[in-house]
């Protein structure tokens, strides 16, 4: 069973956020076996030493979202797969229920990498910075660098970024040199090519989200 609650938290990053707690606990007659073929998913390498983890609500909820359907949907159904699978005889030589295992050990895998992504993550709303000209995480920026190339980026989570959106990390260089900076400033991006210089054009931020239930 998996239940969710929503701590509220100050930030560093100048908005309100309020974090994810959880209590779990997955049937381990379904975990014995895949968790020892199995290391736990590490936390990647790109969060701050501290280990926060940004996200707008949006992100938030796709990664809640994405969690609630493995466990309530997505297992239950494999799990009866590999019962129907492991009783028709022979397992060694049971294409279903090696193909069940299998599945079932890369959906464990995601529960508990999400889970733990989730445990970290800290929800910020971007939108109270609506009409400030600063840049904060959330902030969709324009930007001209010093070869007259010019940009736009929106500030987002790890766990989010789509970059095919022209999306970013916010621990990303770009962003690190962007943050705190305003309109008409120029920043320093240190690049494989030398350094670069950004000025920075607009700032903007989305509404107000819905709060989640």
């Amino acid at each position: 069973m998996f239940q969710g609650f929503f701590r509220f938290c100050p930030t560093a990053v100048g908005e309100w956020h309020f974090t994810f707690g959880h209590h779990w606990r997955m049937n381990k007659a379904f975990t014995k076996e895949t968790d020892a073929d199995d290391d736990e998913p590490a936390l990647p390498s790109n969060l701050p030493a501290e280990g926060k983890n940004y996200i707008t609500l949006q992100g938030y909820a796709r990664l809640r979202e994405e969690l609630f359907t493995l466990i309530d949907q997505e297992r239950p159904k494999v799990v009866d797969i590999v019962h129907w699978a492991a009783s028709n005889g022979d397992r060694s030589e049971n294409g279903d229920y090696l193909y069940g295992k299998k599945r079932l050990r890369e959906i464990d895998r995601r529960i508990r990498f999400l889970t733990k992504r989730l445990e970290i993550a800290e929800v910020v709303n971007p939108s109270i910075h609506l009409g400030n000209n600063q840049v904060f995480f959330g902030a969709t920026v324009t930007y001209v660098d010093d070869e007259n190339i010019e940009r736009t980026v929106t500030i987002l989570g790890v766990d989010e970024v789509d970059n095919s959106l022209q999306q970013i990390s916010w621990v990303s260089p770009v962003a690190r040199a962007l943050l705190k900076a305003r309109v008409g400033d120029e920043v320093s991006l240190q690049t494989p090519a030398g350094m670069r210089t950004l000025e920075i054009l607009s700032v903007s931020y989305p509404e107000s989200p819905e709060l989640p239930h």
